[in-house]
């Protein structure tokens, strides 16, 4: 049983974790691309991401990997071989609750302590993106600005921005004070100063004006190193501008301490909502089970279906209460609690029907319907072809 459950779960996990960073990396590669940042920032960004992905991808792999495990099982006939030597249902329940206990407690770690830490970097490297504090790659064929003072362009780069070639630059240091620089080739080096860089110029004239001077002064060098004051950043916010930054133990401490309704309902709406979802993991193996075993003679995948649209469905429920929650329309406690309350209820509901009566079959109703449309569709579909063919 363990190692039926084992191949979906760890499958599906990597399998839906894998996706959603792969929607993500597209949208985070046009971002960075469009900021001008280093491309590296993006597997940064990616891995302070993936512990909100787990957060909804470990309760997907449980279901599916107990649901498929005994779906196997029914439909080679050997779950009612298990039933006929007398183990039920509870019985068979103990390896898929042994392995909820164990992935509850790594969620619980995941949603409570690591996600908030993570979404906090996540939201730091987006705004040091955004202010240029990651350094801003220079655009080849652009003009580039750093700050107000400074514009650069440069025609080519080579060996990854080692070798630069068709350089001009304007630094303007007050009103009438500039200086504007054309070099055939160029460096960067770094300096013992972290607020200054050297760009070292190769084969060029300057031109330097200053309202001291009666016309502005020409310069042709060979080698000129021009210092450039890199601009100065504001520093990232601090943790907790939003509830979803905080740790279980900091939501619970502001909701009872948090000076303000706002922060009182925001803060009661999250942790109730971090809760439940950690909860709600020990009902997936009794929902997994009575959606696995399909009516007799039947080997339709409606149960997977099924339970994969209820379990994301319930989710986005709980997600919706707990903004309501968190704008104080409705009590945070209730916001949190009714959905999960619900949704056992509808799962002790389909396990009672499946263990304690007999015949019974959770999702028979779905998969009569469910035959019936199809039938329906394909009988339509067969006339329109015949009548296209006479």
């Amino acid at each position: 049983m363990a190692r039926l459950i084992a191949v979906p779960l760890f499958s599906t996990l990597i399998l839906s974790a894998m996706l959603l960073v792969l929607d993500r990396m597209l949208r985070l590669f046009d971002f960075v691309a469009t900021e001008g940042g280093p491309i590296s920032v993006v597997w940064r960004m990616l891995a302070n991401l993936l512990p909100e992905y787990l957060g909804l991808g470990i309760p997907i792999g449980l279901m599916l990997g107990i649901l498929l495990a005994f779906r196997r099982l029914a439909t080679s006939s050997e779950l009612d071989v298990m039933r006929g030597v007398g183990m039920s249902y509870g019985r068979l329940l103990r390896v898929p609750f042994m392995y909820a206990i164990v992935l509850a407690a790594l969620n619980l770690a995941i949603v409570g302590y690591v996600q908030p830490w993570a979404r906090y970097k996540y939201e730091g490297l987006r705004f040091e993106l955004r202010t240029g504090a990651l350094g801003a790659s220079i655009k080849v064929g652009e003009f580039t600005h750093f700050g107000p003072k400074m514009t650069m362009r440069i025609e080519q780069s080579h060996d990854k921005g080692r070798r630069l070639q068709g350089i001009f630059v304007h630094q303007q240091s007050a009103p009438d004070t500039w200086v504007s620089v054309a070099a055939q080739r160029g460096e960067f080096l770094a300096t013992d100063d972290p607020d200054t860089i050297i760009f070292r110029l190769t084969n060029g004239t300057l031109v330097h004006n200053d309202p001291k001077f009666r016309t502005p002064r020409v310069l042709t060098f060979t080698n000129h190193d021009l210092p450039i004051p890199l601009p100065k950043y504001e520093s990232f916010r601090t943790r907790g501008d939003r509830n979803i930054e905080w740790t279980l133990p900091e939501l619970a401490r502001l909701g009872h301490h948090a000076t303000t309704r706002e922060e009182r309902n925001g803060s009661r709406a999250e942790f109730h909502f971090r809760v439940t979802e950690v909860l709600c993991m020990f009902l997936l193996p009794l929902l997994a089970l009575s959606l696995a075993v399909p009516p007799k003679r039947s080997t339709s995948a409606l149960g997977v279906i099924v339970g994969i649209v209820s379990i994301v469905t319930y989710f986005k429920i709980s997600q919706y209460a707990q903004g309501i929650g968190a704008l104080g329309r409705i009590d945070p406690l209730i916001a949190g609690w009714a959905p999960l309350v619900l949704f056992a209820g509808l799962t002790f509901w389909m396990f009672y029907v499946l263990a304690y009566v007999p015949g019974g079959q959770p999702i028979g109703a779905l998969e009569r319907g469910f035959g019936k449309a199809a039938k329906a569709i394909t009988r339509r579909f067969g006339r329109r072809r015949e009548a296209l063919s006479a």
